[in-house]
C-alpha cells in the first residue's frame, strides 16, 4: 500500500500531533497550508492555498497520494462574532470539505479520513446515557450542523466515486500545548485559585490527542474501517472535579475545590453571561467507543491519567 498520505490542518493542535507520528511512522506526507503560513519542518512537501471553500484547487497536493487525512476545519468557538455563523461554517467546512473530497476522488485517492465531531451527536448526555455512532444526529450549534452535513455529503460521495470515507468524531480533544477553556483550567489551578467546581457529579468522556491520532493512523489501514463512523474517547469518563483534581495533581498543586451545588453555580452563570460555559462544566456528555474498539481492534494506548500528567508537564515546562 502507498504511504503517500495528504494532510490538512497540520499547524492545528490535532493535525500537528497527527504529522508527528505519520512522520515517525515513516510515512511520505505532502501538507496543505495557508499563504502566510509556514511549517518548520524539512520532512514534509508542502502546498499552499489562500482559503479552504468550494473553490479551493487542490491538485498539486494530491498526484500519487492514496489517503486524505481532513483536519482542518473552521473551528468552534464559545461567541461567534460572525453576522450569519452557518453560512461562514457551511463554506469552510462543508463546501472545502467536499470540494477536496471530490478532487481526491478524481486524483485516485483511495480513502478519505474526516475528523468531524461529537457535536453531531449533540451537546450533552444524562449521566450514564452514551452517544453512539449510530444515533440520530441532533446538533444544536451552527459547527456541529456543518459538520452533520459535510458528513452526509461525504457519504454520497463515497457511493458515487468509490472512494472509501471514514469520519472521526472525537470528544474534547487535551493534551500537550493544548489551549481555549482547558488551557484557562489549567492556569486557574497553577495560579491557586479557589474554584467553585468541588461538587460536580457529571460524567464527561474526553479524549487525549495521542489517544486521537493513534485512531487516526489506525483507520488509514484497517480494512474494516472504510466507510464506517467512529466515535472516540479515552475509554473513562470523569466528573468536572475529578478532571481538575488530577490536572492539579500533574501541576504539583492541591486543587482549592470548593463544593458550590451545581444548581446554584448554574443560576450565578446565567446572571453573569456564562451559562453555555458553565452547562459544559456542569452537564454530562459520554460515548459509547465499543464499535471503535471491536471493528478496530483498536483500545486508547495513553491512560486519562497519564495523558493529563503529560499535558500539565508541558504547561510547566512551557511557562
Amino acid at each position: 500500500m502507498s504511504k503517500n498520505v495528504f494532510l490538512t490542518g497540520a499547524t492545528g493542535f490535532v493535525g500537528g500531533a497527527t504529522l508527528r507520528c505519520l512522520l515517525a511512522r515513516n510515512y511520505t506526507v505532502i501538507v496543505a497550508l495557508r499563504n502566510g503560513s509556514q511549517l518548520l519542518h524539512n520532512q514534509v512537501s508542502t502546498i499552499h492555498v489562500d482559503s479552504i471553500d468550494g473553490a479551493t484547487s487542490w491538485k498539486n497536493g494530491l498526484i500519487g497520494v492514496d489517503i486524505v487525512i481532513h483536519t482542518a476545519a473552521r473551528v468552534h468557538v464559545m461567541n461567534d462574532a460572525d453576522i450569519d455563523p452557518l453560512a461562514a461554517f457551511r463554506r469552510v467546512n462543508v463546501e472545502g470539505t467536499v470540494n477536496l473530497a471530490r478532487q481526491a476522488a478524481s486524483a485516485g485517492v483511495r480513502r478519505f479520513i474526516f475528523i468531524s465531531s461529537i457535536k453531531v451527536n449533540g451537546e450533552s448526555t444524562n449521566r450514564g446515557i452514551t452517544y453512539s455512532p449510530d444515533d440520530t444526529p441532533a446538533p444544536a450549534d451552527s459547527y456541529g450542523i456543518s459538520k452533520m452535513e459535510a458528513e452526509e455529503r461525504l457519504r454520497e460521495l463515497a457511493m458515487e466515486t468509490g472512494m472509501e470515507v471514514v469520519v472521526i468524531r472525537p470528544v474534547l480533544v487535551y493534551g500537550p500545548g493544548v489551549k481555549a477553556n482547558f488551557l484557562s483550567m489549567i492556569r486557574w489551578l497553577d495560579k491557586g485559585f479557589p474554584l467553585p467546581f468541588g461538587a460536580i457529579h457529571n460524567s464527561r468522556s474526553f479524549v487525549a490527542v495521542d489517544n486521537l491520532v493513534d485512531l487516526i493512523v489506525t483507520c488509514i489501514i484497517h480494512p474494516a474501517a472504510a466507510n464506517q463512523t467512529f466515535l472516540v474517547s479515552d475509554g473513562e469518563d470523569l466528573s468536572t472535579t475529578q478532571l481538575l483534581r488530577k490536572i492539579a495533581l500533574g501541576l504539583g498543586r492541591t486543587a482549592r475545590l470548593v463544593p458550590i451545588p451545581t444548581g446554584i453555580l448554574r443560576g450565578l452563570a446565567t446572571l453573569v453571561g456564562k451559562k453555555a460555559l458553565t452547562n459544559r462544566l456542569c452537564g454530562s456528555l459520554q460515548v459509547d467507543i465499543s464499535k471503535t474498539r471491536s471493528l478496530l481492534g483498536w483500545k486508547p494506548p495513553v491512560s486519562a491519567d497519564d495523558a493529563l500528567r503529560a499535558t500539565a508537564r508541558y504547561f510547566i515546562e512551557s511557562k
